[in-house]
């Protein structure tokens, strides 16, 4: 059979990746198990003979994203069987989690449906789906056995890399999903970070950001042999990744205002490896908006978290969330908003109408705010929001910034990298840079992206 040829040979995976950075990671690993099996990834379903769709259920209408996804790939998939070919539909991530056999009811171009804890059975499955037989469902697994499925080499692109040591959060937020699709808080060991850490640095990785759905939640278990007592925090964890030569850099997200303890802070002062750049989610500045998003915290507390960071490190980026419109917002609440992002001034930050999520508390509540009410706010809030990330770049302007150069430009001869404040850089500069970090004198800043000479020569670059 034609099928059976193939397997010999290369095959073709398609992963769209939906959402947030854990899922971008989560694909990256997806890919890496799969490439045993002759998987290489392409840029395109056309053709492909296995399509990934890894989903997020934080996004408005993220479950009928996916659903019409599916109905552009029904005509490639019914093009691949009539040259004789097959091609394997997944749905991954946090809708597979949540809808689970609902998705294979409603669009039969479906093979198979996995959940976030279940990706190291991915070759399994498909194995299984190629003899057209066994298991297709596979949304529960043990969090741990996870990871130390996926433990080992991975491949990487670029200097910069993303590395999961936190899944899942207890918080319960009244509008969000992830506690029911990415399960209860749990922290990888330290000592399984740092192995994976290791071989990203053995790769030319120089900056990692630590990932978690509640990432300053994390209590891990500490290193074999440790005299210590109890499992290290976040900030235990990011001082002992910052001795592991060849990484430069460590960030992480995303963080809740509640867990952002003094040793994390301080971290921030002492680590030099620590960028500067935090992304602490705040949603409203309306106390009431606050206990019924059952966020733990008030307007004051996040601005007192706030002043210590700047107090611990002054030219600190800050980065939050928000969500306008939540059920029952008047236009009271909404001004509480704003004036918390008045007191803060953003670096960045993401903003959003409220939308509801099925199963989630705020999708029962009352008082739903008005479609046309939410774009309305939402608008003044991202002005407001925009106007405050054009000052803090062009207050960049004439400063030398140290910027990791990850990949080459929009045009010949021109490189992108990060800022310490994750601001992208763009700059003429050899390809030999890639990798290295060199300061750049700045001398233009718009709202995306800042840009200027090297501030050093190329040999200077470290």
């Amino acid at each position: 059979m034609r099928e059976e040829t193939r397997s010999a040979g290369k095959r073709r995976l398609f992963i769209k990746t939906y959402g947030c950075q854990m899922n971008v990671y989560d694909s990256a690993r997806m890919a890496d198990l799969l490439a045993p099996l002759g998987y290489e990834s392409v840029d395109a379903p056309d053709g492909a003979d296995l399509v990934i769709l890894n989903t997020c259920h934080i996004r408005e209408k993220a479950a009928e994203k996916v659903y019409s996804e599916l109905g552009r790939l029904r005509p490639l998939k019914e093009a691949k069987a009539e040259a004789g070919e097959r091609m394997i539909v997944t749905v991954a991530g946090c809708v597979a989690q949540a809808e689970g056999e609902e998705i294979r009811r409603r669009a039969p171009v479906v093979d198979l449906v996995t959940g976030p804890q279940s990706y190291h059975r991915l070759p399994e499955m498909i194995a299984k789906a190629h003899r057209a037989a066994g298991e297709t469902l596979a949304a529960e697994f043990a969090v741990d056995e996870k990871f130390d499925r996926l433990a080992g080499a991975r491949a990487v692109d670029g200097p910069a890399a993303f590395l999961t040591v936190q899944e899942g959060c207890d918080k319960f937020c009244t509008f969000c999903v992830v506690p029911y699709t990415r399960g209860a808080e749990w922290s990888r060991p330290v000592d399984q970070i740092t192995a994976e850490a290791r071989i990203l640095a053995a790769q030319g990785v120089r900056e990692i950001t630590l990932l978690g759905q509640n990432v300053n939640a994390y209590l891990g278990a500490p290193p074999a042999g440790d005299g210590g007592e109890g499992a290290w925090g976040l900030a235990r964890l990011v001082r002992h990744l910052a001795k592991i030569d060849g990484l430069e850099r460590i960030r992480f997200t995303t963080s809740h205002p509640r867990d952002m303890d003094d040793a994390l802070i301080a971290a921030f002062a002492e680590e030099p490896k620590l960028m500067p750049y935090l992304h602490l989610p705040v949603q409203s500045g309306s106390d009431k908006i606050l206990t019924a998003m059952n966020r733990r915290h008030t307007a004051a507390h996040y601005l007192d978290v706030i002043a210590q960071v700047r107090a611990a490190r002054p030219d600190i980026a800050i980065s939050g969330d928000f969500i306008v419109g939540f059920p029952g917002e008047t236009e009271t609440d909404f001004a509480d908003t704003l004036a918390i992002v008045e007191a803060v001034n953003y670096a960045q930050a993401f903003s959003f109408k409220y939308s509801v999520r099925p199963g989630t508390p705020a999708a029962e509540m009352t008082r739903q705010v008005d479609e046309a009410e939410k774009g309305e706010r939402l608008a003044r809030l991202q002005e407001l929001l925009g106007r405050q990330q054009d000052e803090f770049n062009a207050a960049q302007i004439g400063k030398a910034l140290p910027v990791l150069f990850e990949k080459s430009g929009k045009r010949e001869g021109q490189l992108a990298g990060r800022s310490p404040y994750l601001q992208a850089v763009h700059v003429d500069a050899p390809e030999t840079l890639i990798g290295s970090i060199a300061d750049v004198r700045i001398e233009a800043a718009t709202r995306y992206a800042l840009s200027g000479p090297l501030a050093v020569s190329a040999s200077e670059a470290v």
